[in-house]
């Protein structure tokens, strides 16, 4: 039986310049936020005044999680910068991770802008207008250092049970070489699936296992069998139509990668800064 984690519904203020983790139920547009008004720096109408409302779906680290009592991670650094520029404070709402390939949060008005370490796909394009992208993603085979599998076709020939995060690019790349594999609800619920014997490897994006393998025990207990290199890009996105948002992120993506904030950041949280994720190419949905 899968239970979504997103369900519960709850906003987590999410600026890292902010202590403590603030929960505010529901989320009505007509409250003002204090600002007294819905539109930011730049005419950017948000749909709630005086904060920038993320959607995303935790935990998802190094991307996004709760840490020391509040949400934070890459992503919520960068959208944090997004926020700064317009004049208002970021707040996180977590929802199921798969409002994120149809936009349905975003289109009933319940979040400004949704960052989930997302790949940019056409499918989801149809749905959701995306940023330019902000980090080159590949997926990762974690395997129980006892488990002998050395590569996915070594999985695949040996008939291993393979495990994914639901409604992802790494499930979707595991069924696309063959597997029938079964689907977490999150990145955490994967690791724990693996841990306990449910699966003998997964697929999964390879920031995120990084992320796990800082820690001794799991890095003593699992490893690394293949890096494969899908050519993800993650981005950011915002309804269709919300030209004036989107320009605001692109912006401050922009100028963080010009100023050196974005190499701060990537050190902070991914680990050894990576030129090429910089320097990746706009999206063509990011108009």
């Amino acid at each position: 039986m899968k239970t979504i984690l997103g369900r519960r519904t709850r906003i987590l203020a999410a600026t890292t310049a902010t202590a403590g983790l603030l929960l505010v139920a529901g989320c009505s547009s007509d409250d003002d936020g204090g600002s007294g008004t819905k539109t930011a720096a730049g005419g950017v109408e948000l749909v709630k005044a005086g904060q920038l409302t993320t959607c995303t779906h935790l935990p998802y680290p190094p991307f996004q999680s709760e840490i020391d009592g509040k949400v934070q991670g890459f992503d919520v650094s960068l959208i944090d910068l997004v926020a700064d520029d317009l004049g208002v404070k970021q707040e996180i709402l977590d929802t199921p991770f798969e409002n994120f390939k149809t936009g349905a949060f975003l289109n009933s008005g319940e979040c400004d802008v949704a960052a989930a370490g997302m790949t940019i796909t056409e499918e989801r394009k149809k749905n959701v207008d995306f940023s330019d992208p902000y980090f080159d993603a590949t997926q990762a085979l974690l395997v129980d250092k006892d488990s002998g599998i050395t590569s996915l076709a070594d999985a695949k020939a040996k008939k291993v049970k393979l495990g994914a995060q639901a409604q992802t690019t790494g499930e979707d790349y595991a069924k696309s070489q063959g597997f029938d594999p079964v689907s977490f609800e999150s990145s955490d619920a994967v690791l724990n699936g693996l841990r306990s014997g449910q699966v003998k490897a997964v697929v999964i994006d390879y920031p995120v296992v990084q992320g796990w393998l800082k820690d001794k025990a799991n890095s003593d207990a699992f490893s690394v069998a293949e890096q494969i290199n899908t050519g993800e890009q993650y981005g950011f996105t915002v309804k269709k139509g919300n030209t004036k948002l989107l320009t605001a992120i692109n912006k401050a993506l922009a100028d963080a990668k010009a100023d050196g904030t974005y190499k701060k950041l990537y050190e902070k949280w991914i680990g050894p800064y990576d030129a090429s994720a910089a320097s990746a190419s706009p999206s063509a949905s990011a108009s």
